[in-house]
């Protein structure tokens, strides 16, 4: 056992320098630079600008289509959250799958399109979702905007990098940041409605999110009691106030037929 520590702490050593400088350091309330321009599935330049129109929120996913496990794992748990959704990519709410490879080719990001288009069972979703790729500097630029950062590693070939999912209001603002391989629907549904600050969703949606709230611990949208009881004060006394109402205007016409059959 003694011998075989030296071997175990190189190892750990070695898989810590892999991840050394990868991960995430959120920029909430930051703006991204919507004039960087990148290529979509068909090879033409698109600028950022294309998917934000200002109301819709916008779903950013960094990956990588080569990648062997994890950017596989993101996408694939990213579709079954848009799966178990009622709304669609391209109407509520845009989704960038974008590369961080720019060797990667617009041919292949097509055929990995078509892939996740498949799996969704959505059609319509095929205008809302879209598969990018770019040059170093461009990728660079947006990765350093969002606070992702990762790293290529030459003995394993393949990219060190951390998984999330990143919400981005109609004008390109940093709103949430939800980490991880799978998501919860109800959460991603929040994330969207919190990015667009309202503008999409419905009034129950307002309501939700006001009675829960991001917690960093849990990765997720937790219950605000503090909130929830002001919402259960606020109906309560509105619910109090319709019964007096009704009871005030039940006793106006009682008193009013009194009076007429006195008459």
């Amino acid at each position: 056992m003694l011998l075989a520590l030296p071997a175990l702490a190189q190892r750990s050593g070695q898989q810590l320098a892999v991840f050394e400088g990868v991960g995430i350091e959120p920029k909430l309330g930051a703006y991204i630079p919507l004039d960087l321009t990148f290529y979509d599935e068909e090879g033409r330049p698109v600028a950022l600008q294309t998917f934000f129109d200002g109301r819709r929120p916008v779903l950013l996913t960094l990956v990588y289509h080569d990648c062997p496990m994890l950017c596989n794992l993101v996408l694939d748990g990213l579709t079954k959250t848009l799966r178990q959704m009622s709304w669609t990519p391209g109407e509520q709410f845009e989704v960038l799958a974008i590369s961080f490879d720019h060797r990667e080719t617009p041919a292949l990001v097509r055929r990995r399109k078509a892939h996740y288009l498949e799996m969704l069972g959505k059609p319509a979703a095929a205008a809302g979702w879209h598969f990018l790729t770019g040059d170093s500097t461009t990728i660079r630029a947006l990765t350093d905007a969002v606070g992702f950062s990762f790293r290529w590693v030459p003995e394993k070939q393949q990219f060190a990098h951390p998984a999330a999912l990143i919400f981005l209001s109609g004008d390109g603002k940093i709103s949430r940041y939800l980490y991880g391989l799978e998501h919860d629907p109800g959460d991603v549904r929040k994330a969207l409605v919190e990015a667009s600050e309202g503008k999409v969703g419905t009034v129950l949606d307002q309501v939700l999110l006001y009675c829960f709230q991001y917690d960093p611990n849990e990765n997720s949208y937790v219950a605000n009691a503090f909130n929830i009881m002001r919402l259960g004060g606020a109906v309560t006394m509105v619910v109090l106030g319709i019964t007096l109402f009704l009871f005030w205007r039940r006793e106006r016409r009682r008193q009013q037929a009194t009076l007429q059959t006195a008459g």
